[in-house]
């Protein structure tokens, strides 16, 4: 019924990707943005958001890996790639001859890379991360200036193409933390200035800082978790309501039987129903990325599935393949649409709903989706599809 090979699947709304992106970029301007596709484009597919990001108007791209990149090359994409963290030794003739952007904060890594430009005779563009408050990759403030003068000294084979910083608490815009980290990166600019040393582009801001904080836009926005439709975090999710959910999560239901009142079900009879019941099995588990507890949340019998565009709540332990859910009396059959993640019938269940029921954020769920889930795009524009 769903053309993908089993009975359950992803859509991915390719035209939301525009929207978002659009939404944001309006919302931002002057600056531009730059689409964070790591870990698969958030488990949405890198190449497809990539392309369809640029299609409406992101200007770069950002990744984790030089793998990550390099799948974006061989897919026809060139505009500019930044690899967010310095990357193993071993990667960095690749990272050069695909024209990626690396990211330097080690004099050790900045004379690695300056050789391997040399030696495939490119000039290599570089971006700078300078730590103001993160505490996980970046050069310190106090010696900034020493190790990005080591950049211009390898010229023309690097070049300083942007220096930029990340923000550790943009989703919580009443915390004083971003100003303060802002005011250090302000004061390594000023340095730089001082010492006649100049980058391309400056940039700092997060989904969260582009929706929130405008003195942290400069050049462009790294955005990430905004072009795929989910909040940054509670603190700004009044600034994400012209923003679409972009992942909808369906599956059939595979089986249907009737259970009796104070009968168990799942491993560890976990569950017990209070009366007689119909249940329905859906085929996915924690393997696909249902996390296991979904169903025995303390604060209730379980999250909630939509069937027949009613919620219904999953009963017991997620299973590996398979989750069950209590559909009471209703008229349900094996073949029949289930919506996890998505809207049906008038009801919507957000990625946000999961994420604030496990103590988690949305990124973790989205990108938690596995590849046994087959991927099925919608509302493709024209031009930007890719299949995977």
């Amino acid at each position: 019924m769903t053309g993908v090979g089993r009975w359950a699947w992803a859509e991915i709304d390719l035209a939301a990707i525009s929207h978002n992106v659009d939404v944001i970029g309006r919302s931002i301007g002057p600056s531009d943005v730059w689409a964070v596709v790591k870990a698969d484009g958030y488990g949405h597919g890198a190449t497809r958001v990539a392309r369809h990001a640029i299609g409406a108007g992101a200007q770069g791209l950002c990744v984790a890996l030089v793998d990550e990149g390099i799948e974006l090359r061989e897919a026809g994409i060139d505009v500019p790639i930044l690899v967010l963290t310095e990357q193993p030794e071993d990667q960095l003739g690749d990272l050069v001859r695909n024209e990626l952007t690396p990211t330097v904060y080690s004099i050790e890594m900045i004379d690695r890379l300056a050789q391997e430009a040399l030696d495939v005779g490119v000039e290599l563009a570089v971006h700078v991360n300078i730590d103001t408050g993160m505490q996980r990759v970046g050069i310190s403030a106090d010696r900034a200036v020493s190790v990005i003068r080591r950049v211009v000294e390898h010229g023309p084979a690097l070049r300083l193409a942007g220096v930029y910083t990340h923000l550790a608490c943009a989703d919580e815009p009443r915390s004083t933390a971003s100003t303060e980290q802002l005011d250090r990166f302000d004061a390594v600019l000023a340095d730089l200035d001082t010492a006649a040393i100049r980058s391309e582009t400056v940039h700092a801001a997060n989904s969260a800082a582009a929706l929130a904080l405008p003195s942290a836009r400069r050049s462009f926005v790294r955005a990430g978790i905004a072009i795929y439709g989910i909040s940054p975090g509670p603190g700004v999710d009044h600034l994400t309501t012209d923003l679409r959910p972009v992942m909808t999560l369906k599956a059939r239901v595979s089986y249907v039987k009737r259970v009796a009142a104070g009968s168990a079900i799942s491993y560890g009879w976990r569950h017990r129903f209070a009366e007689d019941t119909t249940v329905a099995t859906l085929p996915l588990g924690y393997a696909d990325g249902v996390p296991r507890r979904l169903g025995t949340l303390p604060e209730r019998a379980g999250a909630d599935v939509l069937i027949g565009g009613r919620r219904c709540p999953i009963v017991g332990v997620v299973t590996m393949d398979q989750l069950m859910v209590d559909v009471g009396d209703a008229d349900v059959a094996p073949g029949d649409e289930a919506v996890l993640i998505g809207e049906q019938g008038g009801e919507r269940i957000r990625v946000e709903e999961w994420a604030e029921r496990l103590g988690t954020i949305g990124y973790e769920i989205v990108c938690g989706i596995s590849k046994r889930i087959p991927r099925v795009e919608t509302n493709v524009v024209p031009g930007t599809s890719h299949n995977s």
